[in-house]
Order: C-alpha cells, then structure tokens, then sequence
C-alpha cells in the first residue's frame, strides 16, 4: 500500500507543475479575461484520463502501479475536472442517462455552491479577524 501511495503522490506532483505551467502559459498567451487556460487544461486531462483508462485496461503492459500513477496521480494532480468527465462518460456509455444527467448537474451545481459557501465562510473569518 505504501508503495501505490507513493506512485500516487508522485503522479500528483508532476500534474500539478504540469498544470501550473500549461495554464500559466495559455493564460499569457490569450489573456486573463477568459480562463482559457482553466478550459484547456480541463480538456487535455480529461483526453488524458480517457485514453489511459482505456487503453491501460485493455493490456497487461500497464502495471496497476503505473495505471494509480498516471491516472489518480498524474490526472488527479493536474485536473479534477478529467474524473469527472470520465465517470459521466461512463454512465453515458453504459445508457445510464439519468445517472449521467444527474451527477453532472449535480457536480456542476453543488461544485458551485460549494465554492460560494467558501466565499461567504471566507469573508466572515476576515470579518472576524478584522474586529480582533
């Protein structure tokens, strides 16, 4: 167990830097009033996921190790959003529509109010810490 975490771990650090640098570098490409950069990494990880989900399943040359790695690791790391993409595509595929409809409204939806909660949680302890 020790082992897979560190793979994981691992995985994970190298998506972060490697979405910190691609969004870094998108957003000074096109500009900060769009989060193009949010989009494209978004995007990329959740081909990124797909395909190595796939393809890992499909052969004994990916060990489950490497799969933890370049799937909970590295995609966990570098986007979130790519499990999400993959379990509603999964749904989808397995003609679990109102599953798949659900979850994505939801994950959208309590995602949001999610970080909105934080924002409200956030201005109080700064209001808070104001009047100490």
């Amino acid at each position: 167990m020790a082992r897979l975490l560190a793979y994981i771990a691992a995985g994970s650090a190298a998506g972060g830097v490697c979405r910190f640098l691609l969004t870094t570098l998108v957003q000074q490409r096109f500009g900060g009033a769009f989060p193009t950069g949010t989009l494209v990494v978004n995007i990329t990880g959740s081909f990124v996921l797909g395909f190595i989900v796939r393809y890992a399943l499909a052969t004994p040359a990916v060990t489950p190790e490497l799969r933890a790695l370049l799937t909970i690791g590295f995609c966990g790391g570098y986007t979130t959003f790519s499990t999400y993409s993959f379990e509603t595509a999964t749904l989808i595929e397995d003609a679990q529509y109102q599953r798949a409809a659900v979850y994505a409204a939801l994950s959208v939806l309590l995602a949001l109010a999610g970080t909105f909660a934080g924002f409200v949680a956030a201005r109080e302890l700064l209001s808070v810490r104001g009047r100490i």
